[in-house]
């Protein structure tokens, strides 16, 4: 297995930071409180990131129907991983995470816990490999039926837009029709602070991250119907009763079906 550098920030570890975690190390932390001092409001955007995920989850099984969700670059695991949410409304989901970090590699155990009646898996792959990944999921997941794919805030990490596009395209060309398609990332043209401060992450030798403008995060749905209310900030889509009055931030997203 590949060495963990604790030497360079990660992104995936700080983001575990901002999301209160603990698999992080000093380097993450002190990677993450610079960012926030520039910009505080990081942790509001990846804690609603980790709320939409939540509820996108709830819909696709409480009114969409999925027993099934692919969930690429799925990250370091924390609260309400994608596996517990749909266990928990329907205990015969079956999940398989695909991520190639060896710190995520080093906590699948946390991750392939489920219940009786259902199944996780965690497969050890790229982002880069949309075959390799459909080929590894069939293993768990029967792919002639209805699945969710999951992709939240990965597809920043693809520097070229197109080849982020045509790795959507890969993916879901191997789900049949009824399949759906969850999506966040962080966007340009809603907050400057935002961006100065991912701009001077990005300079600082760690793994870039590119924010991009809402509407090339939409085309990422291209030929899927948009479930309402569409392509938004993240606390806009179907905010629970309980939200306060939810105010739009640098990350958008949505959730669509393959026809």
């Amino acid at each position: 297995m590949t060495e963990i550098d604790t030497s360079v920030p990660h992104s995936a570890r700080i983001w575990n930071y901002w999301l209160g975690g603990k698999d992080n190390y000093p380097v993450d932390e002190a990677a993450g409180d610079a960012y926030t001092a520039v910009f505080p409001g990081i942790v509001t955007i990846a804690r609603s990131s980790r709320a939409f995920l939540g509820r996108s989850i709830r819909y696709l099984v409480g009114e969409a129907g999925v027993r099934q969700f692919l969930d690429v670059g799925t990250g370091l695991p924390t609260v309400d991983n994608t596996h517990e949410v749909a266990q928990r409304l329907a205990p015969e989901s079956r999940v398989v995470y695909v991520d190639n970090d060896p710190l995520v590699l080093a906590h699948a155990r946390a991750l392939l816990t489920s219940t009786p009646q259902g199944v996780t898996a965690y497969e050890d792959l790229s982002l880069f490999e949309p075959a390799k990944i459909l080929e590894a999921a069939s293993w768990t997941l029967d792919l002639t039926r209805p699945t969710a794919l999951i992709l939240s805030g990965i597809l920043g990490h693809v520097a070229d837009y197109d080849q982020a596009r045509a790795l959507v395209r890969g993916l879901l060309a191997g789900l049949p029709s009824g399949s759906y398609l969850s999506l966040n990332e962080g966007s340009r043209g809603t907050d400057p602070a935002y961006e100065r401060a991912q701009d001077a992450y990005n300079e600082t030798g760690a793994v870039p991250y590119f924010l991009r403008p809402v509407e090339q995060i939409a085309a990422f749905f291209e030929g899927l119907d948009l479930v309402e209310p569409g392509i938004v900030s993240v606390p806009l889509w179907r905010p629970e009763p309980s939200d306060e009055a939810p105010q739009p931030i640098g990350q958008h997203g949505g959730v669509g079906r393959k026809p």
